[in-house]
């Protein structure tokens, strides 16, 4: 078994990345510019964006942080997306979900200008990628493919399970890894699928994006198959400092014994959802070079 350190390749990636931002600046360009719009005080949201504002400290991006009460009314938040739409400084920016409830997200994600969506959500970049156009990539489905084909992961006629059907992950994913390129075969289950743990154990490759803490057990895993654990789900930790701890919705313990490859939790795909919005960024500050 062998860890699929998702930290170490994020690290490797935003030196990629300084690389390039180097480049452009010495040649009289501007830094790449990412904005991130959060509502609320979600304690995952508030980190997770904490995390990406650092990432572009480390990389020479621009940031820009926009803190809202969660009292913000709709009108005022599609008002902030037009006014970042048109502010030609910002290259790309990022509504930091889930929004509050007497807030369309759908209405908030389809305001955002698809050349500025650099999470990939609106249904224009979705539309292009799932059809194999250039197109803003989800993050976290990006940052998967990006962690197989550093890690040499054979995905060709292999069989691949995404237990998971969510716009954000499930889908996407699923629809890149039958592209041609990677060549897998795909299954997508979800809560209502019959036979589950059957179905499971017949995948070469597992992505688990189901949002249950160590949901996918050891009879759900075949020998030598490779695990990718989506999951980040906050769990009551007292021992620890900050009363938490992230949990996937494998159970790794039992899992991880049987699997040629697998990623933790945290310390997986988290860091490369994170980079993949970085390399979203810089892709949309070359377009508005261009």
């Amino acid at each position: 078994m062998e860890l699929i350190d998702g930290k170490k390749v994020s690290e490797q990636i935003k030196t990629e990345i300084a690389e390039q931002v180097k480049q452009i600046v010495a040649k009289g360009g501007k830094k790449p510019h990412l904005a991130a719009v959060l509502v609320g005080t979600d304690g995952g949201s508030v980190t997770y964006v904490n995390h990406k504002v650092k990432a572009c400290e480390q990389v020479g991006f621009t940031s820009t942080l926009l803190n809202f009460d969660d009292s913000i009314s709709e009108e005022k938040l599609l008002n902030t997306v037009k006014e970042l739409n048109e502010n030609a400084d910002i290259d790309g920016f990022i509504v930091q979900l889930p929004l509050p409830k007497h807030i369309s997200e759908q209405k908030v994600l389809e305001a955002i200008s698809p050349d500025k969506d650099v999470d990939g959500f609106h249904p224009v970049n979705f539309g292009k990628m799932s059809i194999g156009l250039s197109a803003f990539v989800s993050a976290t489905p990006k940052g998967i493919v990006e962690l197989l084909k550093r890690y040499k992961i054979e995905t060709k006629g292999k069989h691949c399970v995404v237990l998971g059907r969510s716009n954000i992950v499930g889908r996407p994913v699923s629809i890149l890894l039958s592209q041609k390129g990677l060549d897998c075969t795909v299954t997508v289950a979800h809560s209502r699928t019959e036979n589950l743990n059957e179905i499971c154990k017949q995948a070469d490759i597992l992505i688990a994006a189901i949002g249950s803490p160590g949901f996918v057990k050891k009879d759900m895993v075949k020998t030598g198959a490779v695990v990718i654990d989506v999951g980040t789900t906050r769990v009551d930790a007292p021992e620890t400092k900050a009363g938490w701890r992230l949990k996937g919705d494998v159970n790794f313990d039992e899992v991880a014994p049987l699997c040629s490859y697998i990623t933790p939790v945290p310390g997986g795909v988290g860091p490369m959802t994170i980079v993949s919005l970085l390399q979203n960024t810089l892709l949309a500050s070359q377009k508005s070079i261009k």
